[in-house]
C-alpha cells in the first residue's frame, strides 16, 4: 500500500487509506480523523501548529500568524505572493499549503505504517469561477505542492462526484443527484449524473451538470445563535437611555470569529468603558466588560456552536454562561434556532434551486439530494432545501468525510 486519497478542504481536511476492499480514514490529529485546515506560526514559541492546535494557540493569545482557508487562494495572484508570519520573515501562500500537505502526509504515513507516494486529490468543480485559465492554474499549483512533499503520481477527482460514490454504488439505474455540501464557510451544490454504468469511468467531468455555491454556512448560523441568545444577555439590541438601541458593532465583532481579538485592544476597551451611561440595565454593561477583560469572545462563540449542535440533536438546550456571571444560564430551543437562521436557510435553499436551473433541469427531475458537510445536521435547513425538490429522496452521507471516503474509493480503482 503506497497510495492514499486527500480531501484538502476549505475548512477541514482528511486522508483516506485503502483497507482490503474498503477504505478507512487516517487519524490525523490524535485519534481524530479530520483536521481543521489551519496553520499557526507561533512567534512566541518558535513553532508551527496545525489543525485544532493551531486554532487553540491563536485563541490562547500567542503572538503569531494564523492561516485558514488556504485553498481559496489557489489560482489567484495572491498564491505566489509572500506574507509576513509575525517574526519579520515571510512565506509564499502556496508554501503554506505545502506545509499543511506535508503535515497531513506524515500523519497518514504514521497511520499506514508505510510511505505514501501516490495520491488522489479532491478538487472543486471550479477553483475559480468563470476563468478556465485560473482554474487550471489552481489545480497545477495544488499538484506542484503535492509533488514537492513526495507524491510522484497524482490524480484529481471532483469533490461532488466523490461524495456521491457510496450512494452511486447502491444504484441499479442512472439518476440525477443534487450534492449539497454545507460546511463551515460555504454551501456548495452540484447537480451530478450517477449510475452503475458510470462507476468505472475515471473521468467524470461530463457528469457534473451544474455547480453553484454561496458563502453562507455553519459559522453564519453560529453567529445568528450567539446574537439571538448569548449576546442579548450582554446588551445586544437593548434600548439605551435615550430610546435608541445600544451601539451594536461590538456585538457583531464578538460574533465574528476573525474579529474577536480586535475587541481586546486598549483603545476599544476604553471606548466600551465610556459606553456605561448608555445602558438602562447596568448588568448588560458589566457582563460585556467581563467578556472583554477575560477575553471570552471565542469561548462564547464556542458556546453558540455547541448550542446549535445540541438543538439540532435534541430540540432544546441550556447555555452555561458561568464564565461571565455566576449561575447565569439561558435556554435555547428549536423555535429560536429556526427564527435566528431563517434568512441564511432561505439563501442556501435558493442557491440549491438555482443550481438545478443552471442545468436546465426541472426540480421534479432531481431524484435525490445527497447531503454532506457538518451543517447538514440542521433539520430545518435540510427541510428548506428538500422542499424545493418534491420528488427527491433525502440521502445523508458522512457529515465530515463523504468526500474523503469517495476519493479513497476512486484511488482504489486507479491504483489497486
Amino acid at each position: 500500500m503506497t497510495f492514499c486519497a486527500i480531501d484538502f478542504g476549505t475548512s477541514n481536511s482528511a486522508v483516506a487509506l485503502p483497507q482490503l476492499s474498503a477504505v478507512r480514514l487516517a487519524e490525523v490529529e490524535g485519534s481524530l480523523q479530520t483536521l481543521p485546515t489551519a496553520v499557526f506560526f507561533n512567534v512566541d514559541e518558535g513553532t508551527r501548529e496545525f489543525g485544532r492546535a493551531a486554532v487553540q494557540a491563536y485563541v490562547d493569545g500567542y503572538d503569531g500568524r494564523l492561516m485558514r482557508s488556504m485553498k481559496s487562494i489557489l489560482g489567484s495572484a495572491l498564491a505566489e505572493q509572500t506574507t509576513d508570519i509575525g517574526d519579520g520573515s515571510a512565506i509564499r501562500f502556496v508554501d503554506v499549503i505545502t506545509l499543511f500537505l506535508q503535515h497531513l502526509k506524515s500523519k497518514a504515513e504514521a497511520c499506514a505504517h508505510a510511505p505514501l507516494d501516490r495520491a488522489v486529490l479532491g478538487r472543486p468543480v471550479f477553483f475559480v469561477d468563470d476563468d478556465p485559465v485560473a482554474d487550471l492554474l489552481a489545480q497545477n499549483q495544488l499538484a506542484a505542492a503535492a509533488q514537492s512533499v513526495g507524491f510522484r503520481e497524482i490524480h484529481f477527482q471532483y469533490e461532488p462526484i466523490a461524495a456521491a460514490f457510496d450512494y452511486e454504488s447502491q444504484l441499479g439505474e442512472e439518476r440525477l443527484v443534487l450534492v449539497a455540501d454545507i460546511g463551515g464557510g460555504t454551501s456548495d451544490f452540484s447537480l451530478v449524473r450517477v449510475g452503475p454504468k458510470r462507476m468505472k469511468q475515471l473521468d467524470r467531468k461530463a457528469d457534473v451538470l451544474a455547480h453553484y455555491g454561496v458563502h453562507v454556512a455553519g459559522t453564519d448560523f453560529d453567529k445568528r445563535v450567539e446574537l439571538a441568545s448569548i449576546l442579548r444577555e450582554l446588551g445586544y439590541q437593548a434600548v439605551a437611555r435615550e430610546g435608541r438601541e445600544v451601539p451594536s458593532k461590538v456585538y457583531f465583532d464578538l460574533a465574528t470569529w476573525h474579529l474577536i481579538n480586535t475587541v481586546y485592544s486598549a483603545r476599544r476597551y476604553g471606548e466600551f468603558r465610556l459606553m456605561k451611561h448608555l445602558y438602562t440595565n447596568p448588568l448588560h454593561h458589566q457582563r460585556l466588560m467581563r467578556v472583554v477583560e477575560r477575553r471570552l469572545g471565542h469561548a462564547l462563540m464556542g458556546q453558540a456552536e455547541h448550542a446549535k449542535i445540541a438543538v439540532a440533536a435534541g430540540g432544546r438546550t441550556e447555555i452555561d454562561l458561568e464564565q461571565v456571571e455566576e449561575a447565569l444560564r439561558i435556554g435555547f430551543d428549536e423555535r429560536q434556532m429556526v427564527e435566528a437562521g431563517a434568512e441564511e436557510a432561505q439563501r442556501i435553499a435558493t442557491a440549491a434551486r438555482h443550481t438545478v436551473a443552471l442545468a436546465g433541469v426541472a426540480p421534479e427531475q432531481v431524484a435525490a439530494i445527497y447531503f454532506t458537510g457538518g451543517t447538514t445536521g440542521l433539520k430545518f435547513l435540510t427541510d428548506a432545501i428538500a422542499v424545493q425538490f418534491p420528488e427527491a429522496e433525502r440521502v445523508f452521507g458522512d457529515a465530515l468525510a463523504s468526500v474523503a471516503k469517495g476519493l479513497g474509493i476512486h484511488a482504489q480503482r486507479i491504483f489497486a
